[in-house]
């Protein structure tokens, strides 16, 4: 049976932690954001990186918003759970009359919840400086969910795993910025030379962003064959970490 009550403590504490830490939780990333938008902003004034029938700062700004959505969701689960095991707290949740699973799910539904918050505030503020006639509430939300679960769910078995700092931002510079930078956030795939579009074509990641950005602009029709990939792609991912945290591998030394 699931111990609902439990799961609903370890996500309203997770939250309440997200919110109470607003400055370095929702600003910094906001405001790395908006020096990317000005910077950006300046090199377009005088180079016309213009795509088509959208200007580069339109483009931009929704891989920005899931560039820091897929980081944070990374990041906070990673870094709580270490940090957790480090002070010896995590033997609580452990010891607690809950399942590994249900702490997972405890996880991915706080972060859902905590993503979603802080792609709202980066699109309330940067929708500024773009020009859209067309917004899907339910593509932004959908899209933005799913990078959300596949990267808390990478975030929380690293966190699970891991004892060090050194593991965390290993896996985060070498994996987590590299796919986040290299799967459309700047550019389109048709910027790419010919022998390199591959990279994009078969990555899944890259179909999530660009429909999110689609969103913003454009009422694309639904491809169902690339959004069952996406889906089953994300939910491999999900059932994988849950795994992890089912077994229990080498969680306290």
């Amino acid at each position: 049976m699931i111990n609902f009550f439990a799961i609903f403590t370890i996500v309203k504490f997770r939250i309440r932690e997200f919110l109470y830490e607003y400055n370095y939780s929702i600003l910094a990333p906001l405001i790395s954001n908006l020096l990317f938008v000005i910077i950006f902003s300046t090199i377009d004034r005088y180079y016309s990186l213009s795509l088509g029938t959208i200007t580069f700062i339109d483009f931009l700004v929704p891989g920005l918003i899931v560039m820091t959505v897929a980081q944070e969701s990374f990041d906070n689960p990673s870094v709580s759970i270490i940090n957790s095991k480090q002070i010896g707290s995590f033997d609580d949740f452990l010891l607690a009359p809950l399942s590994r699973i249900e702490i997972f799910i405890a996880y991915i539904i706080s972060q859902i919840v905590i993503g979603l918050i802080l792609g709202l505030v980066n699109f309330v503020v940067l929708s500024y400086f773009i020009s859209f006639n067309y917004f899907s509430i339910f593509s932004f939300v959908y899209y933005l969910t799913l990078v959300i679960i596949f990267f808390t769910s990478i975030g929380s078995v690293v966190g699970f795993l891991a004892y060090r700092w050194d593991t965390q931002s290993t896996v985060s510079n070498f994996f987590i910025s590299p796919v986040n930078f290299l799967s459309g956030t700047f550019f389109t795939i048709n910027a790419l030379p010919e022998n390199l579009q591959v990279i994009l074509f078969y990555n899944p990641y890259y179909y999530i962003i660009f429909y999110f950005r689609e969103s913003f602009y454009i009422k694309t029709e639904i491809n169902l064959f690339i959004n069952f990939i996406i889906l089953i792609f994300v939910s491999f991912i999900f059932f994988i970490s849950g795994y992890i945290f089912y077994k229990g591998y080498n969680v306290i030394k």
